[in-house]
């Protein structure tokens, strides 16, 4: 799964007020600690962080599209990303990905 993510300057929990930290994060910090608390669940799927990195400047694209980070994220099935996500575990601590992204896309790849 290719994920693109673009990062609140600071992470808006309007959704999700109950995983609010004190004091306000950027919209990076948010992603950590949702990164953080996900990798158990992607695991337990039988799923893998691939590649994570900083995003830089389109070559080729509409100017106003940017992304901060790429992540490449390898489950065994389409499945097993439904059920990952799915899990009322899972969806206690998804919030964070809510409240630190801006805009983001989600494509698998076969």
């Amino acid at each position: 799964m290719l994920n693109l993510l673009r990062f609140r300057e600071t992470a808006d929990y309007s959704e999700a007020s109950d995983l609010e930290p004190e004091d306000p994060i950027s919209g990076e910090e948010a992603y950590a600690i949702y990164s953080a608390y996900t990798l158990a669940h992607l695991e337990s799927v039988g799923g893998a962080v691939v590649f994570m990195g900083e995003a830089g400047s389109l070559l080729i694209g509409p100017q106003e599209a940017r992304w901060d980070r790429v992540l490449l994220v390898q489950y065994p099935n389409l499945a097993a990303f439904v059920a990952m996500t799915q899990n009322p575990e899972y969806r206690e601590g998804a919030g964070h990905r809510t409240a630190a992204l801006e805009d983001s896309r989600l494509l698998p790849i076969v």
